[in-house]
């Protein structure tokens, strides 16, 4: 089977081959624990465990490494234990809980290695002092910094101008700097903030920076941990891996960034081989935020709704373009996903369809897979066999997990029907249809719609009933 991937980078979509086919290493980003996680930070989360779910089907389970961080230093953590009156190491640990229970409600693996940021202070002072020793960093007044310069490619991965680039780092303007582009490693603490012995000689205690972080990580789980037996193998890619995954808003500053530090550090060529990463989120046609009113958390989105649905709808669209978060979606979602479990009941899964896992391994193309699985739907309704296949193919998804009883006993509170409102709607319709004003005749047919009730016009008036 060919599996092929778009590698941000080269900007191309090309053939999957692995470093080492028994052992396949994926890094991607994980959550900086301070607060619940948005639903924009669920959207790596779940597309990257389809991508660890198809890579363990192709190599088996047993053959691929996927490592997702916690960082659990960071000023975003300092300034939220303070502001609760809470130790930080309090709030990593409760956070990260959620965050767990989170994920795997929405149907996700867990990774093989979930590092912790503070677990590795050692490993990112060693890379720091190489980084120093090769003279691509320097010590100014207790900091350690990345000398940009001496990175001859930096900016490859984010293809933007200098200019561009300093516009997009938000570079903090200080005097100790050699380059406005130059970027900390390390840096002191300030009283009560986490601390460690600063490497370089540095007499001040410190905490590292946040791009240093997955580098030390990354390099740490899957080159210095796998390397014994990439070396019984007469493999030799010296610090590199497959696949680095994230987030489009990490390309710059953070994964380019990384790029340098590895590739100065170990005097290499190439961190990871492939670079993916997944589109932006918006909700309601608008981008997410605290002050619109609409910054939506997994944690909310799993009171109402299963996380199968929250799943199904978010892999509707592909992962490198833009998705927009409706409720209409999550109602469309949830209605397919009940249709899905009608067919397939308790049945054991069977084959999986050749057109769902020929999208899928054409760069995660999960729309097309998901159409080949509606396709499914008539034959499933008369044959088991093909039943079992839809099972078996929406579970390599992440879905159909639960029992056909477990998922008929939940009706998310999102779908209850005001019916008086439903009836203010229908009667301002008709007023508006009677004044000839079509385009709010439309919006609020679109708004009924939303709510998944369906409207039948007649010379007697206009009826509806819910959507199924």
């Amino acid at each position: 089977m060919e599996l092929k991937l778009y590698d941000t980078l080269t900007r191309e979509k090309r053939v999957f081959t692995p470093l080492d086919r028994a052992n396949v290493r994926m890094y991607v980003c994980g959550p900086t624990v301070y607060d619940f996680a948005h639903i924009g930070n669920a959207r790596p989360v779940i597309v990257f465990d389809v991508l660890f779910r198809l890579l363990r089907h192709i190599y088996g389970a047993e053959h691929v490494t996927y490592v997702r961080n916690v960082t659990d230093v960071d000023d975003k953590i300092n300034a939220r234990a303070a502001e609760r009156g809470v130790s930080i190491r309090d709030l990593t640990e409760e956070t990260y809980r959620n965050f767990q229970r989170d994920v795997a409600a929405l149907g996700c693996l867990p990774p093989t290695v979930e590092p912790r940021a503070t677990e590795h202070i050692a490993q990112m002072k060693e890379l720091i002092e190489r980084l120093i020793a090769h003279g691509c960093a320097y010590v100014a007044e207790d900091n350690v910094l990345f000398h940009v310069a001496a990175m001859k490619d930096y900016g490859t991965l984010a293809k933007r101008s200098l200019d561009e680039m300093i516009a997009g780092a938000r570079v903090e303007v200080a005097p100790y700097k050699k380059d406005p582009m130059d970027f900390v490693l390390w840096k002191p603490s300030k009283p009560g903030e986490p601390a460690w012995p600063s490497p370089c000689g540095i007499a001040t205690p410190g905490r590292p920076g946040w791009h240093i972080e997955c580098s030390a990580m990354a390099d740490y789980w899957l080159w210095e941990k796998a390397q014994p037996n990439l070396s019984s193998a007469g493999l030799s890619h010296p610090h590199q891996f497959d696949i680095h995954g994230g987030g489009i808003d990490l390309v710059f500053p953070h994964h380019e960034n990384e790029i340098a530090q590895t590739r100065c550090a170990f005097h290499t060529k190439v961190m990871a081989n492939f670079w993916m990463h997944n589109g932006f989120l918006q909700v309601e046609g608008e981008k997410m935020s605290k002050s619109l009113g609409n910054f939506v958390t997994i944690h909310e989105l799993l009171k109402d709704w299963p996380g199968e649905t929250i799943r199904f709808a978010m892999l509707q669209t592909h992962y490198r373009q833009p998705v927009n978060w409706t409720l209409a979606g999550l109602r469309e979602a949830h209605k397919a996903l009940d249709h899905w479990y009608e067919l397939t009941g308790d049945l054991a899964a069977g084959y999986l369809c050749a057109d769902a896992l020929n999208a899928l391994a054409d760069d995660l193309n999960t729309p097309k897979a998901f159409a080949a699985l509606h396709e499914l739907r008539s034959e499933a309704a008369k044959a088991k066999a093909a039943a079992a296949c839809l099972k078996a193919s929406a579970q390599l998804l992440g879905l159909l997990q639960a029992g056909a009883a477990q998922w008929a006993a939940f009706r998310p509170a999102s779908l209850a029907i005001d019916e008086s409102k439903v009836v203010s709607l229908i009667e301002a319709r008709a007023a508006a249809r009677k004044s000839k004003d079509f385009k709010e005749s439309d919006r609020i047919r679109d708004e009924l719609a939303a709510m998944g009730v369906v409207l039948k016009d007649s010379k007697d008036g206009t009826t509806w009933e819910i959507a199924r």
